[in-house]
């Protein structure tokens, strides 16, 4: 059977933060900082709270909102900034090279994104290596953090819990949803978060993408130490 390692794509594998703070500054020169101090609570307010809608139109309607926020004057079509930039963001440096080591370990790769297909597939273009399985909030009608993307992922893969890492950057939005469904859990903690009250959650932690192969490697040896325990 297979061996799944599912990924949140924005914010752990793509810079979200360096491509959004640029693109804002594109439509608000100098306040691109303030509006993105907001963009995270504007943006699950409109995901959370609202019928689902593409992620296009949550985009174009968190620029208009945190530029109401602050009194900012947007022109013609600003609002769409963010979908006309998203697919250039940036991969995290260190991205590309753990994602080529997974794959040469066996790997097989899912990204689980709250955004639309065409968006992400833009994205997919900067990675070194074939991403396996795509989920998107498009596809499955939702966002995390309610689980259907880790379900459907599930549903089209089969694999089991002792097969599935989940690896992510956001506890709340990726890491506790998948564990209630049997993920084992890896935190990129690429801002050095304080570890969580419910650390058990947890496989492993690495500041950065590098630290995941050798994770990966440890939770196949600790499978692999449990079922020959199994077997005694």
């Amino acid at each position: 059977m297979d061996k799944w390692i599912t990924f949140d794509c924005y914010g752990t594998l793509v810079d979200w933060r360096t491509g959004m703070g640029n693109s804002l500054e594109i439509v608000a020169p100098g306040r691109g900082a303030d509006m993105l101090s907001l963009h995270r609570k504007i943006e699950g307010e409109i995901e959370m709270q609202e019928a689902y809608r593409p992620y296009r139109e949550v985009l174009a309607e968190s620029v208009r909102r945190m530029a109401r926020s602050l009194q900012l004057p947007l022109g013609p079509g600003d609002e769409e900034i963010l979908a006309a930039t998203l697919p250039f963001w940036p991969v995290y440096p260190d991205t590309n090279e753990a994602l080529l080591e997974l794959k040469r370990a066996g790997w097989k790769l899912a990204i689980l994104s709250n955004v639309d297909r065409d968006l992400i597939t833009g994205t997919l273009r900067h990675f070194s290596c074939l991403i396996d399985l795509v989920v998107t909030a498009q596809d499955v009608r939702s966002y995390k953090p309610a689980d259907a993307h880790a379900r459907r992922f599930l549903e089209l893969t089969g694999v089991s819990s002792d097969r599935w890492l989940y690896a992510a950057v956001n506890l709340q939005y990726d890491l506790r949803p998948g564990r209630a469904l049997g993920a084992n859990c890896v935190w990129i903690n690429r801002e050095r978060e304080p570890m969580p009250d419910d650390p058990d959650i947890l496989f492993g932690e690495s500041a950065g993408m590098s630290g995941l192969p050798g994770i990966a490697a440890q939770f196949e040896m600790s499978r692999s130490v449990s079922q020959a325990g199994e077997r005694k």
